[in-house]
């Protein structure tokens, strides 16, 4: 296309233009036009509705290269939107690590949190989301540290008084002597306590040593315990192996009682024992007795403010007991595994019973009997919010469901008792760890 234009002045009429337009349709022209149509709708066709604009060109000016230079400004635009793309990516790549990082910061916050205050739970059983922590776990406090020192050590000091009750009436020069060393560690546990104590109220101790010097005197109180309880076997003289107890002060994952042996497969049980606590809420876990592949395979556990429950195969049953008022309490629990049928006793009474817990299944063998802590696997996965705080005596398993007169004679102390058949209460059965404690102990004669 051409465009010619004409003008003329007319004096005489004013001004007048005239324009004249005239198309000169010729073959490379005309294919210039419709190419350079091409190129400005192409220039445009990323930007939504076009439109044509009509652009005087100069007679000798080549088509194509004007039609190139007035689509400078969609150029531009295109230019504009992709930089602002790759500007919105490179912001979508900054929050993505954003993100990562508050993640790994939460992580780590949570991981924190966990290890200061940890949730109560039984086995692998699910916790109930937003539960607290309701067991009295052992604070990390300094003022709670030193009041659980101080009752360990009051602890150690009444049994050195019961050991030079003895040692008065039948002294020798070993016992004297050990007598005397671990006399002289205690004095030095208190030196180290009252110095503790002075440190805190002047407030120039840190978490770090706090944390270290804790764990040295826990270890220094496990070995006495350990001295004394060594002492404590030599005296027995001709006392029964069955009259003792054992004592869990402190709510810890390291104190606990083993049996020695397995438990059989057993098609029913009656379990009994004495029991003394005032921890509150939850006296803990009494026993737990964990197989291959089930660690809940038979659990006695009262733990935060729920009840006192029995589970078999991680099926759960709810007790009516009521023991954590500081006095000795003896209890049994029967059980059949045909319609999964069980009984609870508290002093020679009944006090509940149910069925449908774990029907049909046989307490299986080859597993590990432990007092006084919960297992969350084979013989460990202790979780101190769940270890039993108080004494323990007289535990023992049948595989047969007793009586009700049977059961009453042992609340009574009848002497026609019977002892377990499969487990029966004994010194030469127990293995005591972590500074858990003998004493002796006959029912019936110290209770309350």
């Amino acid at each position: 296309m051409r465009i010619s234009l004409n003008e003329k002045d007319k004096s005489d009429k004013g001004i007048e233009q005239e324009f004249k337009i005239e198309f000169i349709m010729e073959g490379m022209s005309w294919r210039l036009f419709l190419l350079s149509l091409v190129l400005l709708e192409g220039s445009t066709q990323d930007f939504g509705q076009t439109q044509f604009i009509c652009t005087s060109v100069p007679k000798d000016m080549d088509l194509c290269a004007a039609t190139m230079q007035n689509s400078g400004p969609a150029e531009d635009l295109k230019t504009t939107v992709m930089q602002l793309r790759e500007t919105v990516l490179q912001q979508k790549e900054i929050i993505m690590n954003q993100k990562e990082t508050i993640r790994e910061l939460t992580s780590k916050l949570t991981r924190c949190e966990s290890q200061s205050l940890p949730e109560p739970g039984v086995g692998g059983r699910r916790k109930e989301p937003g539960s607290k922590n309701t067991m009295g776990d052992v604070s990390r406090g300094p003022s709670d540290t030193l009041a659980q020192l101080g009752q360990t050590l009051q602890t150690l000091k009444q049994r050195l008084e019961n050991l030079e009750q003895y040692s008065r009436i039948n002294s020798t020069a070993q016992t004297n002597s050990l007598k005397d060393l671990l006399q002289n560690k205690i004095d030095d546990m208190e030196k180290q306590v009252l110095s503790r104590v002075n440190t805190l109220e002047e407030g120039k101790t840190g978490q770090r040593n706090e944390t270290d010097q804790r764990n040295r005197v826990e270890s220094t109180l496990t070995s006495i315990h350990h001295r004394i309880t060594d002492l404590e076997k030599s005296p027995k003289g001709n006392r029964p192996l069955d009259k003792f107890q054992l004592n869990f002060p402190l709510r810890t994952n390291y104190m606990y009682a083993k049996v020695k042996k397995s438990l059989p497969e057993m098609y029913a049980f009656t379990l009994c024992m004495w029991i003394k606590s005032s921890a509150s809420p939850g006296v803990g876990t009494p026993f737990s007795y964990a197989v291959p592949g089930q660690a809940n395979e038979l659990v006695l556990i009262e733990w935060g403010n729920n009840p006192m429950e029995i589970l078999i195969n991680d099926k759960v049953a709810k007790l009516p007991f009521q023991i954590n008022d500081d006095k000795w309490h003896h209890i049994c629990v029967t059980w059949t595994t045909r319609d999964g049928v069980w009984e609870a006793f508290q002093d020679g009474v009944l006090r509940g019973n149910g069925e449908n817990l774990a029907p049909y299944h046989p307490i299986k063998p080859d597993g590990v009997l432990v007092l006084g802590q919960e297992q969350d696997s084979l013989g460990g996965g202790f979780d101190a919010t769940q270890a039993f705080v108080g004494e323990l005596a007289n535990f023992n398993v049948w595989d047969r469901k007793l009586s009700t007169g049977e059961i009453y004679n042992l609340a009574t102390c009848n002497n026609r008792a019977q002892v377990g058949s499969v487990f029966a209460w004994s010194e030469a059965k127990i293995e005591v760890f972590g500074g858990t404690t003998k004493w002796p102990f006959e029912p019936c004669r110290q209770l309350n």
